[in-house]
């Protein structure tokens, strides 16, 4: 863990560096960077979404103050155990899920794709103007 502490400030430098420097619209790297560190997020985000119900759903209910619908549950159980969109909803009018969880799960991997696919647009092209330059 504190391997990770020391990591994480180096990691976040190296990946701004390029950003302060101007460097990274013609880096395919740092896009491909950008494109993993995107999937990381959505990762993360996913796990937030998944775990929001925490061990006991009706125990996480009533810490957020709301109450425990069992009927509601049961007869909507198969939204609970979908891949998307994640819910875990304590009655019909209140979900345990931040709001922002579901966009977030189709928005970053959808920048993810399109920073990739830049970064491969970029390497063809250093690689063309590479080739342009020896013959």
């Amino acid at each position: 863990m504190s391997i990770l502490l020391i990591l994480a400030p180096v990691l976040i430098g190296l990946w701004c560096y390029p950003l302060f420097a101007g460097r990274w619209r013609r880096s395919p790297l740092w896009f491909a960077v950008t494109a993993v560190i995107l999937l990381l997020g959505t990762g993360i985000t996913y796990l937030i979404g998944a775990l929001a119900g925490g061990l006991d759903t009706e125990e996480e209910c009533h810490s957020a103050g709301q109450a425990y619908d069992s009927a509601y549950r049961s007869a909507h159980f198969h939204e609970f155990g979908r891949w998307y969109p994640l819910h875990e909803k304590c009655h019909a009018g209140y979900d345990l899920v931040p709001a922002w969880v579901n966009p977030t799960l189709i928005a970053l991997p959808i920048l993810a794709t399109l920073c990739l696919a830049y970064s491969v647009r970029l390497a063809v092209i250093h690689r063309r103007t590479k080739k342009k330059g020896t013959s």
